[in-house]
């Protein structure tokens, strides 16, 4: 077994709650632990933390072992190098934002060029005289990111860092843990409820439900498996990773190159080649026979049907096609899909209603 894998077994079992796992997870890149909430996302980051022990555990990350309860074995949380960001920032609020990361740096011992990358990284040199109190949720968790990242953490845990935050400072804070993934080796597992992050950062991920893995694997892959979107519900739908090849500055579209042909995306002009992840819903793919003409809808892949899985309510079907490729799910009515006769093997046309651009900064490893 390579050495760059985290390696993890946890049992819990309480009063209300009961969790089996056993997780072989990429040691690079960002996992993502996804799932709604109680599925035991959080007892996981906790677990692999030390912060707590469950019997009969065993973790190694990278080669080291932290846990291994058969052969009496427990690295406490201080001795792990790891750096944890919480859903609330907690700075100390009798510091400045400098003395928060000097208290971090000097309990870490970390070499001064640490800490002038862990700001620049996060954009906060500005903000180091600030009282915390006067920062606004994007900037303390931002903050918060540069002190975990000052402990020179061989894993950095994430617990939701962006549930606290509204549309707009979740905006500003993303493409921050975006140049983290792009330039930083270190393997991060991120805790959220929120597909559209998951799609945006993961590399890999992890399907939590009620204590148990409903899947595990590389993020493209485990977000079209039809037999999720019944889980997924209305947020059903695949990422898809493309490349800019043209920019249609007259219209604002970039022209996006993709496994199963170009991909309109309507947005300011972008560099040419710059690697861009999308999201697409199934609920915004129709289908169609043939190819259809006179349409509003600029972006129509041929496709094969791969297979029909049933959907969340007994009017609709999830279709999951092959374009090219690129897979897509598309939401359709039952009555359509029986007018239209679908089956595996069957030659369609997919019409992407909607897409969504998720990355700015690069479509990760």
């Amino acid at each position: 077994m390579s050495d760059a894998l985290i390696d993890a077994r946890f049992d819990v079992e309480r009063s209300a709650f009961s969790m089996h796992v056993r997780l072989v997870l990429p040691g690079r890149g960002v996992t993502a632990l996804f799932g709604h909430s109680g599925s035991g996302k959080t007892t996981i980051l906790r677990a692999i933390a030390g912060l707590e022990r469950h019997a009969g555990g065993y973790l190694m990350v990278n080669g080291e072992l932290w846990q291994d309860d058969a052969k009496g074995l427990f690295v406490p949380t201080h001795r792990r190098a790891l750096g944890y960001v919480f859903q609330e920032a907690s700075l100390f609020a009798h510091l400045s934002v400098r003395g928060n990361l000097d208290f971090a740096r000097k309990r870490a011992q970390a070499a001064d060029g640490v800490m002038a990358h862990a700001l620049a990284l996060l954009g906060i040199e500005h903000l180091l005289d600030r009282e915390t109190g006067a920062l606004s949720g994007g900037e303390r968790q931002r903050v918060a990111i540069a002190r975990a990242l000052l402990t020179s953490p061989r894993l950095l845990l994430m617990d939701e860092p962006l549930a606290s935050l509204d549309a707009r400072r979740k905006a500003e804070v993303l493409p921050y843990l975006e140049r983290i993934h792009a330039e930083l080796d270190i393997p991060m597992l991120y805790v959220s409820h929120a597909v559209e992050e998951v799609a945006r950062l993961a590399d890999h991920v992890v399907l939590l439900d009620a204590g148990r893995v409903l899947a595990s694997g590389p993020a493209a892959d485990t977000l079209a498996r039809l037999d999720l979107s019944m889980d997924l519900a209305d947020d059903a739908g695949v990422m898809v990773k493309g490349v800019v090849e043209h920019v249609d500055s007259a219209y604002c579209l970039l022209h996006l190159r993709a496994a199963g042909g170009t991909i309109h995306v309507a947005h300011g002009p972008m560099a040419l080649g710059a690697p861009l992840r999308l999201r697409i819903l199934a609920r915004d793919v129709s289908l169609a026979l043939s190819r259809p003409q006179d349409s509003s809808i600029l972006n129509q892949l041929p496709a094969t049907v791969v297979a029909v899985w049933p959907a969340n309510t007994d009017a609709h079907v999830i279709v999951k096609l092959d374009a090219g490729g690129t897979p897509l799910l598309a939401r359709i009515t039952r009555r359509s899909h029986d007018q239209l006769a679908l089956a595996p093997g069957k030659q369609v046309w997919a019409q992407v209603k909607a897409v969504a651009l998720l990355s700015l900064n690069g479509a990760g490893q």
